[in-house]
């Protein structure tokens, strides 16, 4: 009987021997199984965290792009503004050179043209002079024929008759007139 109760001890020992150490192994295998879903939920909780902050990178690197190009925009719209600033102040010096250059030239022609009308009226009216002065040059020296033939007549008639004469003389714009009077005493 002992020795069935040492088999049965041996046998229930082993029975709870196997029994252990299936609970160990199962147990070791639910401990590594709780460690690898630990593992698991802490990979998944790094994975979610990694995934985050690549998102919270890529937004921040978003932002910093669209950022940037907000500020390259801006700058490259400072830089075309200010060129066509340039160019429209450069456009409008142009345009004042060339309206201070026409107007000087207006002016040059203005004045040529006012020294040409000059010229010609001051010539013109030098030649309408010399023509009336040589008319009444002309008129003039016709009466001074007729006085010296008058002379001549009276002279050679040896003054028969000791008259007095009397002239008078009207000079218009188109002709002399010149009157001779002849007195008896």
């Amino acid at each position: 009987m002992q020795f069935i109760q040492k088999l049965m001890n041996n046998n229930v020992h082993l029975k709870l021997h196997n029994v252990i150490s299936h609970y160990d192994f199962n147990l070791k295998k639910s401990h590594s199984a709780q460690v690898y879903s630990q593992k698991c939920k802490l990979k998944q909780q790094s994975d979610t965290t990694l995934h985050l902050s690549l998102l919270l990178a890529k937004q921040r690197q978003r932002a910093r792009a669209n950022a940037a190009g907000k500020i390259q925009a801006w700058w490259r719209g400072t830089l075309v503004r200010r060129t066509l600033l340039v160019a429209a102040l450069r456009a409008w010096m142009i345009q004042i050179w060339w309206r201070t250059l026409t107007w000087r030239l207006l002016q040059r022609k203005r004045r040529a043209a006012l020294i040409t009308y000059a010229d010609r009226e001051r010539a013109v009216v030098k030649l309408q002079s010399l023509v009336r002065m040589w008319r009444i040059h002309w008129r003039y020296c016709q009466v001074l024929n007729a006085i010296y033939i008058i002379q001549c007549h009276w002279k050679c008639q040896n003054c028969q008759t000791c008259a007095l004469l009397r002239g008078h003389c009207v000079v218009t714009a188109d002709h002399l007139q010149f009157h001779i009077e002849i007195i008896n005493p």
